[in-house]
C-alpha cells in the first residue's frame, strides 16, 4: 500500500499579527482526507509582536516555525521554508486573510490526479468572489499577467497569485534567487521554460488595501517586470 501523500503548507510571515492567529486556525482545520498536512512558518524578522506569538507557539511545539534574524523579504523566507519541506506536495500561504485554505483541496486534485505538476488559483477568472476594489492594484496584475504570457507563450490569467502548488520535485529543482515579491515571475517564468504541465483554478480573494496591511508595492512591479525579462534569457 502506499502511504498517504503529505502536503507541505509554506507560510512566510511578516508583521502579521492582527491574523496569524486566525489563519494558523484555519489551515489546521482543512481536512484534506487522505492528505497530511505539515506547516512550515518562517518569521521574516517581523517587529510587530507576530514574532513573540509565534515564538511562543513553537515553544509549546505546537508548529515548526524558523527564524529570520534580518528581514529578508517574502522570496528568502520560501526558500527557507523549502528548505525544511517534507511533502510530496507544495503549496504557498500568505499569513493574511486573503486567500481561504478551505480550497486546498480543489487546487490539489489536479496534481493528485496526475494531470498537472503545478496548479495556479486565479483570482481573476471571474468565476469566485473577490473582493471589488483597488482598480490599479487588478491593472498591474493583468499587465505583470500579459508580460508572462507574451514572453512565454502561455495562456495565465493570475500570474502574481500567492496559491501555487507544486509537486516537490518540480520546485526543490529550480533555484530561487529572488529575496522579495519578485519570487512570482522567477519561479513562474522557470516552471514555463522548463514546460511543466501549469494548470489554473478559480479561488475566491478575500482582497486587503495598504490601510489594512498588504505590502506589496509599484515598485515590486518594476522588479517583477526586470525578473520575467532577465529569466526569460538566464536561468
Amino acid at each position: 500500500m502506499h502511504s498517504p501523500p503529505i502536503l507541505s503548507i509554506l507560510m512566510p510571515v511578516y508583521n502579521e499579527a492582527a491574523t496569524i492567529s486566525q489563519i494558523l486556525q484555519r489551515v489546521e482545520t482543512v481536512d484534506l482526507g487522505d492528505v497530511q498536512k505539515e506547516l512550515i512558518i518562517v518569521d521574516d524578522f517581523s517587529t510587530d509582536g507576530t514574532r513573540d506569538l509565534l515564538r511562543s507557539l513553537s515553544e509549546q511545539g505546537r508548529y515548526r516555525v524558523y527564524f529570520h534574524s534580518q528581514n529578508m523579504g517574502k522570496g528568502a523566507a520560501l526558500r527557507t521554508a523549502l528548505t525544511y519541506a517534507s511533502g510530496d506536495i507544495v503549496i504557498i500561504q500568505d499569513a493574511d486573510l486573503e486567500y481561504d485554505p478551505a480550497e486546498y483541496a480543489e487546487l490539489l486534485k489536479p496534481i493528485l490526479d496526475g494531470r498537472a505538476d503545478v496548479v495556479y488559483g486565479s483570482r481573476l477568472s471571474g468565476a469566485k468572489v473577490a473582493r471589488a476594489f483597488n482598480f490599479w492594484h487588478y491593472v498591474g496584475n493583468k499587465l505583470l499577467t500579459f508580460i508572462t504570457n507574451l514572453l512565454y507563450n502561455s495562456i495565465l490569467s493570475d500570474m502574481e497569485t500567492c496559491y501555487k502548488v507544486f509537486r516537490a520535485d518540480v520546485i526543490k529543482n529550480i533555484q530561487i534567487k529572488s529575496n522579495r515579491f519578485d519570487f512570482e515571475p522567477e519561479v513562474t517564468a522557470k516552471i514555463l521554460k522548463r514546460k511543466h504541465k501549469l494548470y489554473e483554478m478559480p479561488i475566491s480573494y478575500y482582497g486587503r488595501d495598504f490601510s489594512e496591511g498588504k505590502k506589496i508595492t509599484w515598485r515590486d512591479g518594476f522588479a517583477a517586470i526586470w525578473a520575467l525579462v532577465k529569466y526569460r534569457f538566464v536561468d
